[in-house]
Parts: C-alpha cells; structure tokens; sequence
C-alpha cells in the first residue's frame, strides 16, 4: 500500500516537474537577427517590438508574432490608361521591408505578410501606376521609360510609407501595349525610315549638284585667268621663240612676190 502510494507521489512530481519544464520553455522567445515580434497576450498586441535576443513572455496565455525585416521581393502585376486613353499593362518586381518601428501596428492593422502584400502593396502598385501612366501618352511611355518608373517609384514609395513598408527597388518586368498601337507603331517607323531615306537621297543629289556646279565655276576661272595671262607681247614673245631662222619664200595671197634671201645672194657672189 505504501508502495503504491509512493508510485502515485513519483508520477505527480515529474508531471508537476514537466509542466513546470513547458511552462518555463514557453516563457521565453528568441528573436533572430533579422527578425522582429509582437508579443499578444489574450489575443492583444502589446507596444514595444521585440528585437533580436531573449525576451520574456506570459505562458499560456501569450504568443508572439515574428515578422522577417530582411528585403523582400514580389512581382506585382498592374494596369492602366495612359494619356491618350491607350491600355498599357505591366508586371514590376517591388524589393522592399517592414520598418521595425512599425511592425506592432502592421500585426494590428494587416497581420500576416501575405496579407500586407494582397491588401497594401498590389493595389498601391496598381494606383501607383495609374499616377505615372496617366501623365504620358503611350508612346511616351515607351520611349521615356525611365521617366515612367521615376514617377511609379515616387508615388508608390510615399503610399506604402504610410503602411510601415519601406520600398528599396523597384524594376519594370514586363511592360505591353495594345496590338493596335503596335502595329501603328510599327508603321510609323517604316514611313519614318523611308522618310529619312528620301531625304538622304536628296541631300546626295544637292550635293552632287553643287559638286558639278563648283567644277564648271572651277574651269570657268581657270579659262578666265588664262586668256588673262595671254597677252599679246607674251604671244609675240612665244613666236620669237618658237622661229626657226628661216623667213617665208612668198609674201602676200594671189599676187604673191618672192621673198629675197639676203644670205643665198652674198653666197653667190
């Protein structure tokens, strides 16, 4: 009998021993580098965040929600019309984090993080992109691309801001257009091109044109310079130099005399 009651004493104490092991074990919570919790206690979130390290909590009757403060990334699709009323859609990969500061009224507020992406950052991507598309026409949206995320990233940064979410990148996936403006684009580059090609052509022919003028100009002056240049002492000149010696045997036309040659007369005699 004593025995047995001392069985029953034994089975009491490790079970007092091991409730009072699981009452001590959920008593504490470690909090990794990186992370950040909300203590709740009787489904209440309490103020003051739980950084890294050990901290205390009331067993049973608490829990803490740990929230990961480490850059996040999602892909968040959106759509919009632009300035000229033209459908643009697009897909942009948001990098951001929760600020610590925040996180106790982001679990009051949203809870999960599942749930701060699906009710906070998609649809303050979308309106975000409603706010950059609007200011453009569609053709601007393409050939300024960069404008178009400068202002996307503005508006989206100060919207989320308000929610605790610290927005670090964001980049521009995937952006698309109607299939009627891209077949008008696409026509409008091919009359450009043959635009440019007409007026290549007619810059060539100009060009060509003044070449030719340039070059008849060129030997107009040289001809010019030249009967300058032949002056009647230079042609007198020119026959001197080019005479022989010898003088003609006849001068005149039909009543042609003989031209007497002082030189064969002395000879002669």
């Amino acid at each position: 009998m004593q025995d047995q009651e001392t069985n029953w004493q034994s089975i009491i104490l490790v079970a007092i021993l091991s409730l009072i092991a699981v009452i001590s074990f959920n008593s504490f919570v470690i909090i990794n580098p990186g992370e950040a919790g909300v203590l709740s206690v009787l489904g209440k979130a309490k103020d003051g965040v739980l950084l890294e390290g050990v901290h205390f909590k009331p067993p049973v009757i608490s829990q803490v929600d740990v929230y990961d403060l480490t850059v996040q990334k999602f892909e968040v699709p959106a759509q919009s019309s632009t300035k000229d009323l033209q459908q643009l859609t697009a897909s942009f990969a948001i990098n951001f984090r929760l600020d610590p500061i925040e996180v106790v009224t982001i679990r009051r507020t949203q809870g999960t993080l599942q749930n701060i992406v699906s009710k906070i950052i998609a649809p303050q991507t979308q309106e975000s992109f409603k706010v950059a598309a609007a200011r453009r026409t569609v053709e601007e949206a393409i050939t300024k691309r960069d404008e178009l995320k400068l202002d996307f990233d503005e508006a989206l940064s100060q919207r989320l801001s308000k929610y605790g979410i610290i927005v670090l990148d964001t980049s521009v996936v995937d952006l698309n257009f109607s299939t009627e403006f891209s077949k008008a684009v696409e026509e409008k580059q091919i009359a450009e091109q043959r635009a440019q090609r007409a007026v290549y052509i007619a810059r060539e022919a100009e060009q060509e044109a003044e070449a030719t003028i340039n070059r008849a100009k060129g030997q107009a002056e040289a001809q010019r310079l030249l009967r300058e240049t032949l002056t009647t002492e230079l042609l007198q000149k020119q026959a001197i130099e080019k005479w022989d010696g010898k003088f003609p045997q006849v001068l005149g036309g039909n009543g042609a005399v003989p031209f007497i040659n002082l030189e064969l007369e002395k000879s002669q005699k």
